[in-house]
């Protein structure tokens, strides 16, 4: 008898210890196919420009990128600071003052928009910079690129912007767009594709300034207009060197796209919420001078046209020029 339970308690031993180590063995497998799973990569875009560039990513990469676009960058400054987001396209000067505010916890991935502003009439009375002297001009963005923008193209041709011109910032972008439509404004500055679609309302409205060919002028080819720039939290980019990399390819990709296939582009960005309408998407690419550059490409052109935006105000880059480790180098390996 004494045999019979021994025998039967090791067969009870041997059984439960094989289902206690297939449990484990299981365990261990689903906790290690949990860690290989690699979590989306987090971006945010803008409504405009920096939106309309990313859109063919956000149409065919949705199983690795989860993109989100919004209405203003000051909704994108805490998604960036609290580390919610891996990716943001932001303001050219934003991305500098985000690098000096986080003290170094981003990184520039490259330039994404040059020159979007215009100065738009109803009339003709001005046809270059020098006939803005003694003008009421209405723009919106103080304290922000379209401000310091418009002061040094200004101050490039002589007419000082406190005491040649009559400067009124108190309208948004989309505000001020309606009053131009309605004629209750008569010039004034105003980005794409706020442009086109005031166009579209206003068949009398002239474009007779291009801020961008302006303030390639004024400084002797140094630099172009940047208006949009990609920033990496660099965590995610010391930590993922590799799906940052290709991010940028895709990135790049998805800019040819739509500068090459503008209809096509417009039904996305309509489809995506990024404009309301795909035939103005579509009218203001062109003008919309969306590209990728990449950090080690633009970062001469940059580092110039900070230091114009410095010279004008130090805080508008957030007190003091990025140094060179703000400047993404694309050397990671992992």
């Amino acid at each position: 008898m004494k045999k019979k339970i021994g025998i039967i308690l090791t067969t009870l031993i041997l059984v439960i210890s094989t289902l206690f180590a297939a449990g484990c063995s299981n365990n261990s497998s689903s906790s290690g196919s949990k860690q290989n799973e690699k979590a989306k990569i987090k971006v945010a875009a803008l409504k405009g420009p920096t939106g309309i560039g990313m859109v063919k990513l956000m149409e065919d990469n949705k199983s690795d990128y989860d993109i989100s676009v919004y209405d203003s960058p000051d909704q994108i400054v805490s998604k960036v600071v609290s580390g919610d987001v891996d990716v943001a396209a932001v303001p050219s000067n934003l991305a500098s003052v985000l690098y000096n505010k986080t003290k170094g916890q981003v990184e520039l991935a490259g330039i994404n928009t040059l020159g979007i502003l215009y100065v738009v009439q109803n009339g003709n009375s001005v046809k270059n910079i020098s006939d803005l002297k003694g003008k009421t001009i209405y723009s919106s963005g103080k304290g922000s690129v379209p401000e310091f923008a418009l002061n040094y193209i200004l101050k490039s041709n002589g007419i000082d912007p406190e005491k040649d011109v009559t400067v009124d910032y108190k309208m948004t972008h989309s505000d001020l767009a309606a009053a131009i439509a309605a004629k209750k404004v008569n010039l004034a500055v105003l980005p794409e594709p706020f442009v086109t679609t005031t166009k579209t309302k206003d068949k009398d409205l002239t474009v007779p300034i291009d801020f961008n060919k302006e303030w390639y002028k004024a400084s002797k080819g140094k630099s172009q207009l940047i208006m949009g720039t990609l920033i990496f939290r660099k965590s995610f980019a010391d930590k993922r060197g590799k799906d940052a990399e290709e991010f940028l390819k895709r990135y790049s990709s998805s800019v040819d796209f739509v500068n090459k296939n503008t209809q096509q582009a417009g039904k996305l960005v309509e489809k995506n919420g990024i404009i309301p309408k795909a035939k103005v998407a579509q009218m203001a690419i062109p003008r919309c001078n969306i590209v990728f550059i990449s950090a080690k490409d633009g970062k001469e052109e940059l580092q110039n046209f900070y230091n114009v935006l410095k010279e004008d105000n130090p805080k508008s880059i957030g007190g003091k020029l990025p140094d060179e480790n703000f400047y993404y180098s694309g050397n990671k390996t992992n």
